[in-house]
């Protein structure tokens, strides 16, 4: 099932929205990194400041490894408080917050943090809204902040007062603590930092969500051009320049807004494309077709190396519940089809063997291609909640040797924060071993396991249920409340994979089944969802 090494896979129209250029772009793993960033980004700012967010957390504190007081007259650290701050100091600063409209049950789990930042904002120069402009089983998942125009942030993560942690995954580390002073457990987020002409789109993103919300128009303001105008903080050296930057979405059909699978198509090329390594890291693997993709090329004698890396259970009662036996249910799918010994499935430690939350979505193919954004590898993220990724590629690109080498290199980043080793060492140890997988066997601490291998379970009665229709994980909202319309969309998922696995998969929305009525009006209750 692999495809030709000379065909693109980004295609605006199919596999994203759109390809437009960045001047720079840089990986930032962990949120101490992010925030950071972000913070000196924000002091910066001229003209606007937009975020886009599933969650928002007015008390989330940007730097507490650096920042003594989180309500320092000369360093606020609160998020909020250094808003309100910049918004009344610069009185053509646009300051505004886009968050998705949450029912209370998931609100709770979150410490109302969107509703805590209606009444923080309130009479003040920050615009806040809270966005149910979606159907009712649906989220808003985009996780997006674009300052003036010319640098966004676009992340697995949130800007929220449970998210901060560092690349070493302290097993007591004092700062991450939330507003109410309790602990919270050590977390992986992965975000893009991007500056230049590909920003524009982000806005562009930015400026339909706002109205469709029931927001004013927003006119554009002019694009900065000038080199003198860059807010690119100065600490972060970029991973790459002048280069295209491809952007995916996935959203539901809603009133006008037509439906959008650009995030479910280019993960099955993705899939299809790799020729030596596939490596994911995401909070969740449920979708059966992509499931269904990797389980096609396992049965390859000479397919690719499929490293899989993600927590060894979810943070939420509700999330234990349905994710992780269908997480398990997946894992054990995979297993049982790999007759060739490609497929490696770890779960994130600690120093002391505590879970490390990957909240991540990352996909990375071979030297070719990296993807980072909101999209988790479920059904919902397919094709009913509202996501945004982003996506670099290195085959057509003038400095595609250069492109290559960050991909690689910002890879073995990843897998060497885990186990407390270098890029350079992992490099190395490819090297020396043949393969990614066996480097990290050799380098992880064969005691005390960082990256360890995932331990199936059995799951309980209702684990079983729940996975036998899918509950809690839709796929469109036609089926969100009719789990026996999800079996036959899932079903005919897969078989048009299996008949062509590109192009026709893709498409999430068969014709009706026999018997199966035309798709009545979504229900408009809520849904418990995750983050």
């Amino acid at each position: 099932m692999a495809m030709d090494d000379g065909e693109a896979l980004l295609r605006p129209g199919d596999t994203c929205w759109r390809l437009e250029e960045a001047e720079r772009a840089a990986f930032l793993i962990d949120s101490a990194d992010y925030f950071s960033a972000l913070k000196r980004a924000l002091l910066s700012a001229k003209r606007s400041i937009w975020i886009l967010a599933w969650t928002f957390d007015p008390l989330a504190r940007l730097t507490p490894d650096r920042s003594t007081r989180s309500r320092d007259p000369e360093d606020a650290d609160r998020l909020g408080l250094l808003l309100l701050r910049l918004a009344a100091l610069n009185p053509v600063l646009d300051v505004r917050v886009l968050a998705w409209d949450m029912p209370m049950g998931i609100a709770a789990s979150q410490l109302f943090a969107p509703q805590r930042g209606m009444a923080y904002f309130h009479g003040s120069k920050v615009r806040y809204r809270l966005d149910d402009s979606l159907p009712k089983s649906a989220c808003h998942h985009q996780k997006v902040v674009i300052i003036d125009d010319r640098l966004a942030f676009v992340s697995g993560g949130d800007v929220g007062s449970d998210r901060w942690d560092t690349h070493d995954h302290l097993d007591n580390d004092p700062r991450r603590r939330l507003p109410t002073g309790h602990r919270y457990p050590a977390r992986h987020e992965v975000t893009v930092m991007v500056e230049g002409a590909a920003v524009r789109a982000l806005s562009d993103l930015y400026v339909d969500r706002w109205k469709n919300s029931g927001g004013e128009t927003i006119a554009p303001g002019e694009p900065p051009h000038v080199a003198e105008d860059s807010i690119w903080p100065e600490h972060i050296e970029p991973d790459l320049r002048n280069h295209r930057l491809g952007i995916a979405r996935t959203a539901p059909k809603w009133k006008d807004c037509p439906e959008v699978h650009e995030n479910l198509a280019l993960h099955l090329a993705v899939i299809a494309a790799a020729k030596r390594t596939i490596y994911i890291e995401n909070q969740y693997l449920t979708a059966a077709v992509v499931v269904q993709a990797l389980i096609e090329r396992l049965k390859e004698a000479d397919g690719p190396e499929v490293i899989i890396v993600g927590p060894d259970q979810s943070p939420s009662p509700f999330d234990r519940l349905t994710m992780d036996g269908a997480r398990q249910a997946a894992v054990r799918k995979l297993r049982d089809a790999d007759v060739h010994g490609h497929l490696h499935t770890y779960s994130a430690r600690t120093a002391k063997g505590s879970t490390i939350i990957v909240h991540s979505k990352v996909v990375i193919i071979d030297d070719r291609l990296v993807r980072i954004g909101s999209a988790n590898l479920n059904n919902r993220s397919m094709g009913l909640d509202t996501e945004c990724d982003v996506v670099l590629e290195s085959l057509g690109e003038p400095h595609a040797a250069q492109t290559s080498q960050a991909i690689l290199a910002f890879r073995n980043r990843l897998v060497g924060h885990y186990i407390g080793r270098t890029a350079g060492e992992i490099e190395a140890a490819i090297v020396l071993f043949g393969s990614l997988p066996a480097a990290i066997e050799a380098l992880d601490d064969p005691d005390q396991r960082r990256l360890a291998p995932v331990v199936l379970r059995e799951p309980s009665l209702i684990q079983k249920a729940i996975l036998r229709w899918a509950l809690g994980d839709p796929t469109s909202p036609s089926d969100a409340w009719r789990p026996w319309r999800r079996r036959k969309r899932i079903k005919a998922q897969i078989e048009r994979l299996l008949k062509a696995p590109i192009a026709a998969a893709a498409d999430p929305v068969p014709p009706p089944a026999a018997g199966d009525p035309t798709p009545s009006a979504p229900a408009r209750k809520k849904a418990s969802l995750s983050s």
